[in-house]
């Protein structure tokens, strides 16, 4: 029965891999944000793009994604906040109303008081 070959990797090897990894070129967030608005813009394919910036497709498509949903859990929670938001102006607005209403009625009620007091009190004149 034959073994399944295992390939090692040698020391130089290893060491190439290595330095490879360390050198690789780290993006950051405003860079990633400036080739997903370049690839959303559509002036050029998005090979051409991945190519001039030296990336590869999937790290363009992967960045786009995180980009998108980034945007999509922002829009969610300001529409939150905006619901919750209008629901406490709602109150504020309610019980402002409210107040305004009380008050009108009590004037109008003192009104209507002090006209029948006046009335009752007030000799007809003949």
């Amino acid at each position: 029965m034959r073994q399944k070959s295992q390939t090692r990797q040698t020391g130089a090897a290893k060491a190439i891999k290595d330095i490879r990894r360390a050198t690789r070129k780290q993006y950051s967030a405003e860079e990633k944000i400036r080739i997903v608005l370049d690839g959303l813009r559509g002036e050029e394919t998005i090979a051409e793009l991945c190519r001039r910036e030296g990336i590869a497709q999937s790290i363009y498509y992967k960045w786009s994604k995180e980009f998108l949903e980034a945007g999509h859990r922002h829009m969610k929670y300001h529409h939150l906040t905006m619901a919750s938001a209008s629901y406490k102006q709602v109150n504020i607005l309610s019980r402002q109303s409210t107040l305004q209403l009380n008050s009108n009625l009590n004037q109008l009620t003192w009104v209507i008081y002090m006209s029948a007091v006046r009335s009752a009190t007030s000799v007809p004149i003949l």
